[in-house]
């Protein structure tokens, strides 16, 4: 199982995204800020995503291991960023500097993991950040900007057709 937090939107309080399992929208993110001082958002990359337990939480959470500069970063519930010194809160809703309905998210994130670990499967997180076009749309923008008005597009729409994009799995 791989799971992708695609962050999205930056706050000078929070860091919002997407997590995605195996290619498919599951749920909202926040973490704290982008920069530093701690507490801030990890670093972006690949990392594996084990169930232990946790003191904060008095409960078995998923630990994301072996983050550069970084102990101790999990995943589990909180609706703002001062409910995170580093870690992913999930969300159904979201809102500006919030997730909501996280407890519901958490735990339907808790019961697709649990079963994957249980057969002995390893689990991966990778931490991106989505761009804000990709490179095909602003070939298409290019494109558009370089046309030149004749009579025969003068009616045509002014924004280029972007096909929805596909998840890659």
């Amino acid at each position: 199982m791989n799971l992708r937090v695609e962050r999205q939107t930056f706050t000078s309080f929070s860091t919002a995204g997407e997590l995605f399992i195996d290619g498919e929208h599951f749920c909202y993110t926040l973490e704290p800020k982008q920069e530093p001082p701690k507490p801030y958002c990890i670093p972006e990359g690949t990392y594996s995503l084990v169930k232990r337990f946790s003191p904060k939480h008095g409960r078995d959470v998923p630990h994301v291991e072996n983050v550069p500069g970084f102990e101790e970063i999990e995943i589990h519930w909180g609706n703002f960023p001062q409910n995170t010194d580093g870690c992913l809160l999930v969300g159904r809703t979201k809102g500006t500097d919030f997730v909501g309905a996280s407890k519901l998210a958490f735990s339907d994130l808790w019961e697709k993991l649990v079963p994957i670990w249980a057969e002995g499967e390893e689990i991966n997180i990778t931490y991106t950040t989505r761009a804000a076009m990709t490179p095909e749309e602003i070939a298409a923008c290019e494109e558009l900007i370089n046309t030149p008005i004749t009579p025969e597009n003068v009616n045509q729409p002014l924004v280029p057709f972007f096909p929805k994009k596909e998840e890659k799995k």
